[in-house]
């Protein structure tokens, strides 16, 4: 039996730039969106990459693998989000890490294959298996003399949008799991759902505008299925728009196109330099950036962060030194010219697209049940806490590895 070397590059002990090199395959290259943005350790010379999903956290700097002439492999959805989003990074960022050379050879190298499609790489078979985090989201199953999973970012109950994560795992010997949410329970559906639109419905009927960021791949699509079932017409900006249109043509992937699309033709979409319109009555809207780095969410906040009447109405979750996260726990927002305290309301509703605790630990158990001897948590704040409990609960190897580890397989 040959040995087998799993590197882990980034992505580990925190949430961005997630990196894990299996021999000679790549899986995800992200950027994770600090300031300055930090990347993956690099060092490898890949023969190929598969790319779990098309958040940039996993896929941002996966261009500058270029230079070695990978072939790169993700699922129709994927290839499609990915794109679009490292277009508008590429144009966005002051100092992008790859260039538009490495961004096409990125576009031309990629093969599109759909769940369940196992084909070869390296002297690995590769199974991509629906993960229900995002449209096309994948969990990655490599085997050769050894098995591995790798959860990438995993959802075990379904949403408006999505059905949950395919459980029915093949024979595994290691499971690489994401770990955002160890310790934490998200709360029940349906009532955060409802708490949801009741803020939205108050901040109307008070004469205000609900400012609602969303992160355009995913979220903004819950959040407009969900107003539309409420009846209430919001309108959408920022790159939310193109997205919707894109996810309309993979109806596999979806849940319920038919009610996707409903829900987006109910949206009005507002055109560059017709922002100020929005604000003459009372609206809804539904913008970019998620966490308030940018996107026209902070062209609306600029313009009411003086207005009691009016609330920000966060989607998820905000990462640390986020203006989201500044906004949320001191009321305070960077307006990129200058820092502004809030009468806006500020409130979160945690509309996970991850894991949570529970479900962390029953995809561990099923993992357990399908031969899996040891667990790598990474992708979380609480990786150790998370390799603990599989130790001492499960009673298998558990790792909580740092960016810069290698584990040796024989």
């Amino acid at each position: 039996m040959g040995m087998t070397v799993i590197n882990f590059l980034g992505g580990c002990r925190e949430v961005g730039r997630s990196a894990v090199v299996v021999d000679s395959l790549v899986l995800d290259y992200g950027i994770k969106p600090s300031e300055p943005p930090e990347y993956p350790l690099n060092g490898i010379s890949p023969r190929a990459v598969i790319i779990s999903h098309g958040h940039l956290d996993h896929v941002g700097v996966a261009p500058n693998l270029m230079y070695y002439d990978p072939e790169v492999f993700m699922t129709p959805p994927t290839s499609d989000l990915s794109h679009i989003l490292l277009k508008d990074s590429m144009n966005i960022m002051e100092s992008p890490p790859y260039g538009r050379k490495e961004f096409l050879q990125f576009e031309s190298n990629t093969i599109e294959i759909g769940y369940n499609q196992p084909f070869e790489v390296d002297g690995w078979e590769v199974s991509l298996i629906n993960a229900g985090h995002i449209p096309g989201s994948a969990s990655v199953h490599l085997s050769k003399e050894i098995s591995i999973l790798y959860s990438g970012d995993v959802k075990l109950e379904e949403t408006r949008l999505l059905n949950r994560a395919d459980m029915d795992y093949p024979e595994t010997d290691i499971l690489i799991v994401e770990s955002t949410y160890y310790g934490v329970e998200h709360p029940e559906r349906k009532e955060l759902e409802k708490r949801f639109v009741e803020s939205v419905t108050e901040t109307l009927d008070m004469g205000g505008h609900a400012i609602i960021p969303a992160f355009a791949v995913g979220r903004c699509q819950e959040v407009l299925m969900i107003l539309h079932k409420y009846g209430i017409t919001p309108y959408v900006d920022g790159m939310g728009k193109e997205v919707s249109k894109i996810l309309g043509r993979y109806p596999e992937y979806i849940k319920d196109i038919k009610m996707l699309k409903r829900a987006v033709k109910n949206a009005i979409p507002v055109e560059r330099g017709k922002r100020e319109r929005v604000l003459e009555e009372p609206s809804a809207v539904v913008t970019t950036a998620g966490m308030l780095n940018g996107g026209p969410a902070l062209f609306y906040i600029s313009r009411l962060y003086n207005d009691e009447k009016s609330r920000i109405i966060l989607t998820g979750y905000q990462v640390d030194g986020t203006n989201g996260e500044m906004a949320l726990n001191r009321g305070m927002i960077n307006l990129g010219h200058r820092i502004v305290k809030l009468r806006m309301g500020v409130e979160q509703y945690d509309f996970s697209a991850h894991a949570d605790d529970t479900q962390l630990k029953t995809l561990v158990e099923r993992a357990v049940n399908r031969g899996v001897e040891t667990v790598f948590t990474v992708h979380g704040e609480n990786t150790e806490e998370f390799a603990n409990w599989i130790r001492e609960e499960i009673g298998i190897n558990a790792y909580a590895p740092n960016n810069g580890d290698i584990y040796v397989i024989d």
